[in-house]
């Protein structure tokens, strides 16, 4: 039996323990090294004193712990897709506020709903509707230059099938349609001053509160409606961290309050999608592993290839009349000969070689998704709208 504590070369002995799993840590380690421009470990010199180094063990504890290391170093993540970790964010600030709106929005007539058209679904906040009861809700769709006409009819369509009575397109940064939002919030107002002049009080402002998920354009909005830099904003979520009210005019008084979102984001999926569109803070996800998630999405549209399409071929596949496939966009934008069989994370990693930049995929990330974010891949929606009247998104 060999003695409890031996003497022997570390290289050597893992080679003896377990070879196929020292070649698959080693070949691991070696594609891990070439990525980020480093020399090959066969290719390395190697060193009198660092190449035989000699330590002393137990031998019973080597089998075990020794071929647990080399297992785990085998089965190492290496994908990008394997860097995922929950995307959760939820930031002291939020909860602060959520408390004092809820206490707010007793004491307001109607309730101006905004939610990301490119994600109309997982910017959907499901306390909302217990916290406003019966009041007059207008559900805005913002950004809605940022998708095609098609879905944002067939989005509008889908809300009014499912109750929604007031839905109204806006575009905050251009101002387009938010007028349509004051004249909405404002049907109330005959109601509500008609029963205070019951009561013998003086006619008020209607008080209408703006809210919805961080980043999705309160601000922005309510910014247009006064024509003034009335409330902070800022294309990242988490500028308005309180609450605040402007007057519009002498007939409307809007709440800005900063963006809610559920304690725990138990959709991740969503959780994804929200990180896509920088409707929550960047400290809770990888923009390497975000953007690999959104090349897979983006393959599953409608719109990806020209294939997916309908009507006649023109012009070299592009259909007649229509923009032109995502997948083109994608492969010109970032110079890329065909990214078709590519998944998000090979997507990510030819970005990344694209720039000469292939030790550095946190940096292709950020790329991909401020260039979705700008809509420079093209107007899509992320989620489709559902084909019956109830179910979630694509």
């Amino acid at each position: 039996a060999p003695p409890a504590s031996v003497a022997f070369n570390m290289h050597a002995t893992t080679r003896m323990l377990r070879p196929t799993l020292w070649v698959c840590a080693t070949h691991a380690r070696v594609g891990s090294s070439v990525r980020r421009g480093a020399v090959p470990l066969a290719a390395r010199p190697s060193h009198p004193k660092s190449s035989r180094r000699s330590f002393t063990c137990n031998a019973a504890s080597l089998t075990s712990e020794d071929d647990a290391t080399l297992e785990a170093e085998a089965e190492r993540p290496t994908r990008i897709a394997q860097q995922v970790r929950l995307v959760q964010w939820y930031p002291g600030h939020i909860a602060r506020a959520e408390k004092l709106l809820r206490e707010q929005l007793k004491a307001v007539d109607a309730v101006v709903e905004v939610r990301d058209i490119r994600i109309p679904l997982a910017t959907t906040h499901p306390d909302i509707p217990t916290w406003i009861g019966n009041k007059l809700r207008v559900l805005v769709l913002n950004r809605a230059d940022m998708v095609s006409d098609a879905e944002r009819s067939k989005w509008v369509a889908w809300f009014k099938k499912n109750g929604e009575t007031h839905v109204v397109l806006t575009d905050a940064r251009s101002g387009k349609g938010v007028k349509r939002v004051a004249e909405v919030a404002l049907l109330v107002s005959k109601e509500v001053n008609a029963k205070r002049l019951e009561k013998g009080l003086m006619p008020r402002p209607v008080r209408t509160a703006v809210i919805g998920y961080p980043n999705v354009g309160k601000s922005a909005l309510i910014n247009r409606l006064t024509k003034s830099k009335a409330c902070a904003s800022a294309p990242r979520p988490g500028v308005t961290r309180n609450l605040r009210w402007v007057r519009i005019g002498g007939d409307l008084d809007l709440l800005d309050s900063p963006g809610v979102l559920p304690p725990r984001l138990a959709d991740q999926k969503a959780a994804a999608r929200l990180a896509m569109a920088n409707d929550i803070g960047e400290a809770s996800y990888l923009a390497s592993s975000v953007a690999a998630q959104l090349f897979d999405e983006m393959k599953q549209l409608d719109r990806w290839d020209d294939a997916n399409g309908t009507g006649g071929k023109n012009n070299g596949g592009q259909h007649k009349g229509s923009p032109p496939s995502i997948k083109s966009v994608v492969e010109k934008r970032f110079k890329l000969g065909s990214v078709t069989g590519m998944s998000g994370e090979d997507f990510v990693c030819a970005v990344a070689d694209k720039a000469q930049q292939s030790d550095d995929l946190e940096r292709a990330g950020i790329r991909i998704l401020n260039d979705f974010r700008s809509g420079a891949l093209g107007a899509f929606c992320l989620e489709n709208a559902p084909a019956a009247t109830t179910g979630g998104g694509k």
